[in-house]
């Protein structure tokens, strides 16, 4: 009998001492991050009873009280592997925190309340995301809000009786817990007041020295020299030694030369170590040194880490065309491409003879042939507006559509920070469109895992690369869902995008079934009684745009890169004249590609206007052409040569013609309607 009344007191103090052992000792939810709302600078301290304390089967758990969250979990840190510090503190955090957590999150992860987090005896895979909080293994529990009603169902869940309120939205305070030791009911109360992360909430502990790296510059040249500077803020009583890294990625120590290793002699609080960037011959883009100090004595600890320095590869390449440009009457200056179309022979074979729906049918059959056409997820579509996007300036940047400048392909935006950074624009905004993303979407897995694809995969419009362009963040916000026409891009560009959205929008409403352009400006209000999803405007306006900016070597060079992922093709930047035989002045009249001669370069010489009243202009690349009119039954009515950039002051009747044209013994016919 004695044997078992021990045997239950000893089980009495383990429970006690393991639900004591580890607890939530201060919350920042909410706060001010450079003046904005981004809470990048929240966080989590906890405390061990015992200092240097392995976390080791212990789990952090996050639950969302609102009404969508259920009071279930929505994020869970396994701790396994950590270890609180000196004064039993463990920090968890962004890389923005002041001082640098041991644990580092990603900012703006921690919802503002009502909501709650606990600790456990358990794994992070006991806690799948919308697992409801329960008391089974708890060990401590925190319900806090900013300044919103109690979440009385979440605190009976985890046995709580307050709801700690850390103060409005956007408060500068945080959630301390005070223990007075005296082991009653009340001896634990919470308080909102000034942050003191990795410092004991009453001021007792070890006072440790912080270390603060520092440099002058953010962005170097690869052949560039820089300081690091590394202080304390207090003089040390000792020697510090410590050692740092600068490997990020594929920046690595072949990349640099100077010490890696430093010392603050004693009764000092300053080094300086200088690092000379090396300036190679290959061109591997634009990289990032992160500066990272691992570990420091314990006495010490890191106020910043992971400072990140922008290198700057002089060694890109430019590309032999030039950036997009906008010819606003190019009937006048018609500018010959370059870049040559990569479509199989063959490819638009299917569409020759045919009109208006038996048109459009046959070009949705190429462009969205299943079994063929390969759908990639929206992460891959990064690396595709890489490729595709890329600046023919400088091959480390992308060209950004609407703003018309280069960035740093480095520079996409991964948070929700957007200024300075680019990223994934929808031409026909998927909001107005109904495509979304999944889950599976988040996964990068390259141009061979794809999805098989259908003119009723209208989902897969959320990563079509034909209509997703790189855009800086901030104009991307501008533009929102606006139909084109009511947003023109940003004041005094020079209109270059305006073709190229145009074709990508047109593209959309023949690939997927569901997707409509109208004329005029559909409601973009989802919660609007009178919005219809699938319909996009203004046609007008692309049609307009269509025409006075037609494809040019960039957008040629991209259909060609798109292809290489998703085995079609814009047939619009193709042909562009097919625009006119589906929406515009040719609708109901049948469609002939250009007949070629082998080895005879189309995109060298061209005829217009199409439809032409009276002056049918030729523009080439050679001085001369031997230009011939024939009638629809084969009748010779022109034949003559004609200076390169002149016209042939037509007197024809109306109708259907075809014109030849030779060069050098070479040839193309091409069909014009005479008005």
């Amino acid at each position: 009998m004695k044997t078992q009344v021990l045997f239950i007191f000893s089980f009495l103090i383990v429970s006690v001492c393991v639900s004591q052992i580890v607890v939530i000792n201060e919350l920042d939810c909410d706060t001010t991050f450079g003046g904005s709302n981004i809470d990048n600078n929240e966080f989590v301290e906890l405390l061990s009873s015992t200092p240097n304390f392995p976390l080791d089967g212990y789990v952090l758990v996050f639950f969302n009280g609102s009404n969508s969250g259920a009071d279930s979990s929505y994020l869970a840190f396994d701790l396994d592997g950590f270890t609180t510090d000196i004064n039993g503190l463990l920090l968890i955090g962004s890389t923005s925190v002041n001082p640098f957590p041991q644990f580092i999150i990603a900012p703006n992860l921690i919802q503002n309340g009502a909501d709650a987090l606990a600790i456990y005896l358990a794994d992070d895979t006991d806690f799948p995301d919308g697992t409801l909080a329960t008391q089974t293994n708890l060990v401590d529990a925190l319900a806090y809000d900013t300044s919103d009603a109690d979440d009385t169902v979440l605190m009976g869940l985890l046995g709580l009786t307050e709801q700690i309120n850390e103060g409005p939205g956007n408060n500068n305070n945080a959630i301390q817990r005070f223990d007075d030791g005296l082991g009653n009911p009340n001896s634990i109360t919470y308080t909102a007041t000034v942050p003191t992360p990795r410092t004991l909430n009453d001021g007792s502990g070890v006072v440790l020295n912080g270390l603060l790296s520092s440099v002058t510059e953010t962005q170097i040249d690869e052949n560039g020299v820089f300081d690091i500077t590394f202080a304390t803020e207090q003089n040390v009583t000792s020697d510090l030694n410590f050692s740092f890294t600068l490997n990020n990625g594929d920046f690595n120590t072949s990349d640099f030369t100077g010490n890696t290793t430093v010392t603050i002699p004693i009764g000092q609080n300053t080094i300086i170590t200088t690092i000379t960037l090396v300036d190679d011959a290959l061109d591997e883009g634009d990289e990032v040194l992160k500066i990272t100090i691992p570990t420091l004595s314990t006495e010490f600890l890191r106020l910043n880490n992971n400072i990140e320095i922008r290198v700057v590869d002089n060694d890109f390449t430019v590309a032999s065309f030039g950036v997009p440009t906008s010819q606003p009457f190019p009937e006048l200056n018609p500018t010959p491409l370059t870049v040559q179309s990569t479509q199989p022979n063959g490819y638009y074979d299917s569409i020759d003879g045919l009109s208006g729906a038996n048109l459009e049918q046959a070009l949705q059959d190429i462009i969205a042939e299943e079994g063929v056409v390969r759908a990639q997820t929206y992460s891959d579509v990064i690396d595709i507006l890489k490729e595709a996007d890329q600046n023919p300036a400088n091959s480390n940047q992308v060209w950004l559509a609407y703003s018309e400048l280069g960035r740093a392909k480095l520079d996409f935006q991964t948070t929700s920070i957007s200024v300075g950074a680019w990223n994934r624009e929808h031409t026909f905004p998927r909001s107005l469109a109904g495509y979304n993303s999944i889950d599976l979407d988040d996964i990068n897995d390259g141009k061979d895992v794809y999805w098989n694809t259908t003119a009723d995969s209208l989902r897969h419009g959320n990563s079509d690369a034909h209509a997703l362009r790189a855009v800086d963040g901030p104009e991307n916000s501008s533009r929102g869902n606006q139909n084109y026409g009511q947003y023109n891009g940003p004041t005094g560009n020079a209109s270059s995008f305006k073709g190229d959205v145009a074709r990508s929008v047109l593209f959309l409403a023949v690939r997927y079934n569901g997707l409509e352009i109208v004329n005029g400006f559909p409601i973009t209000e989802t919660n609007d009684p009178g919005f219809v999803p699938g319909i996009m405007g203004d046609l007008a306006t692309l049609l307009d745009w269509h025409r006075n900016d037609p494809p040019d070597n960039f957008e040629m060079n991209r259909n060609n890169v798109v292809y290489t992922w998703q085995f079609n093709r814009n047939p619009f930047i193709d042909m562009p004249d097919l625009v006119e035989y589906i929406w515009g002045n040719q609708v109901g009249n049948p469609w002939s590609q250009t007949l070629n001669v082998a080895g005879f370069n189309t995109e060298t010489v061209k005829i217009y206007p199409n439809p032409v009243t009276d002056k049918l202009y030729i523009s080439g690349t050679k001085q001369n052409y031997d230009v011939a009119i024939f009638s629809s039954e084969g009748r010779a009515v022109f034949n003559q040569t004609i200076a390169n950039n002149s016209y042939v002051d037509l007197k024809l009747a109306s109708g259907l013609y075809l014109v030849k044209i030779e060069d050098e013994g070479k040839s193309f016919i091409k069909k014009i309607i005479v008005e």
